[in-house]
């Protein structure tokens, strides 16, 4: 195990149902991250989507995570108690200039492309509106990105990574037309509020890192280490997800909870809990692999 002077990693599930296969690899790689390193894991509920959230599915993956031996080192955070630093930074935004209200819908987005909008497509933002609305009311608040340029940042697992942020996704919302905070303020805004110094989750993420790196520097917040873990896939290669309908992990005997951390452990290259193993001794041994594999 490696000691450094501070490492603070999260695990930050939406509770949107429980959490599946997929899920669970990074939530067990955050896990194995932090203690590699003799840090610190926090559990923060990402509920800031509150039309998404599932009743009782908070419940149901904190105790999976606490089946798994994956317990946090203090309270979980939740992000619907958090809307008043939401509210300082857009407003820390707003007097530097760096934000402006957006009367766009996502068809009339569609229509500066030139074509309909088809089922869950998102299409670059054009800057309609970043010299006004023309009278037409504001629905969502944008952040300037035109001037960003590349943005370029190291993963640890993917190596270099950039994005051209203005061509690619245009300027990125922080508050949404039906008035909730958008997830990449709500991210970045609670991970320095909670000293987060490292994110270790999936690669299905890894294109929200430019927009949050931007984020952090325009809000004077401390940059991040990054590692996207592989994506589990099902049969078809679909990334696993609630949408593609993941089963949720079984953890309610010792011979599902080893399953579960088997298919983890596969995913993540590490070996595999054996039958005789008790989950805690397993867990340290795997610690001691993570650290191993990734030269701490």
């Amino acid at each position: 195990m490696m000691v450094t002077p501070r490492y603070v990693g999260r695990y930050a599930p939406s509770p949107t149902g429980p959490l599946h296969a997929g899920s669970m690899v990074a939530a067990l790689a955050s896990w194995l991250d932090a203690k590699a390193h003799g840090g610190q894991w926090w559990v923060r509920i990402e509920d800031v989507d509150t039309p998404r959230c599932v009743p009782e599915a908070e419940a149901q993956i904190l105790r999976q995570l606490a089946a798994c031996g994956l317990h946090p080192d203090g309270p979980v955070w939740h992000q619907r108690q958090r809307g008043a630093a939401y509210a300082g930074a857009l407003a820390q935004l707003q007097r530097a200039g760096l934000v402006y209200g957006c009367a766009c819908s996502r068809q009339d987005i569609a229509r500066a492309h030139g074509g309909a909008l088809a089922t869950g497509q998102v299409l670059p933002y054009p800057g309609t509106c970043r010299h006004g609305t023309h009278g037409k009311p504001v629905r969502a608040w944008r952040l300037h990105t035109q001037r960003a340029g590349w943005l370029r940042w190291h993963d640890r697992r993917l190596g270099w990574q950039q994005q051209w942020l203005a061509r690619e996704v245009g300027d990125v919302v922080l508050r949404r037309a039906d008035g909730l905070w958008a997830y990449q303020l709500a991210v970045v805004v609670d991970d320095a509020a909670q000293g987060i110094t490292d994110v270790v989750r999936g690669e299905d993420l890894v294109d929200n890192t430019p927009r949050q790196r931007l984020l952090q520097q325009v809000l004077g917040l401390p940059r991040l280490r990054y590692l996207h873990t592989p994506l589990v896939r099902n049969a078809e290669g679909h990334k696993l997800s609630k949408q593609t309908g993941a089963a949720a992990v079984a953890t309610e005997t010792d011979a599902e909870v080893r399953h579960t951390l088997t298919q983890a452990a596969q995913a993540l290259a590490l070996h595999a809990p054996q039958a005789w193993q008790p989950v805690p001794h397993w867990l340290a041994q795997a610690v001691a692999q993570w650290a191993q594999r990734w030269g701490l």
